[in-house]
C-alpha cells in the first residue's frame, strides 16, 4: 500500500533542494511567471529561488514550519522544477528523510 503525502503538512523538498530552473521562467522574461525578485542567477541561463543556493536551503517562498503546516506563497507561479516534483517520488522521500519525517 502506497503512503499518501500532503505537501501542505510537509515542505521538506522546499527546504532541502536547490530550486533551479531556466531563466526564461522568471517573470522578467516574456511569458515567464516565477517572480524574478525572488530568484538569483546561478549561471548565464539558470536561476534559482532565493534561499535554496546554500548549505541549509529553504525557499524564500515557503511559508510555515516544515513537517507541520506549510504553503508556497507563489504556488500558482512556481517553477517547472517545483511542478515536476511529486508527493512520494524519490526526491520527496529523500527530503523527508533528511528532515526526519516519516516515509
Amino acid at each position: 500500500m502506497k503512503t499518501e503525502f500532503d505537501c501542505q503538512q510537509c515542505g521538506a523538498c522546499c527546504a532541502y533542494f536547490r530550486v533551479s530552473f531556466y531563466w526564461g521562467e522568471a517573470d522578467d522574461a516574456p511569458g515567464g511567471t516565477v517572480p524574478a525578485q525572488l530568484t538569483e542567477a546561478i549561471g548565464p541561463l539558470r536561476r534559482c529561488m532565493q534561499g535554496t543556493n546554500s548549505k541549509q536551503p529553504r525557499c524564500v517562498a515557503l511559508g510555515g514550519e516544515v513537517g507541520r503546516e506549510v504553503a508556497c506563497q507563489i504556488y500558482a507561479h512556481r517553477s517547472s522544477t517545483c511542478q515536476e516534483l511529486m508527493p512520494g517520488d524519490d526526491k520527496c522521500l529523500k527530503a523527508r528523510r533528511h528532515h526526519g519525517l516519516p516515509v
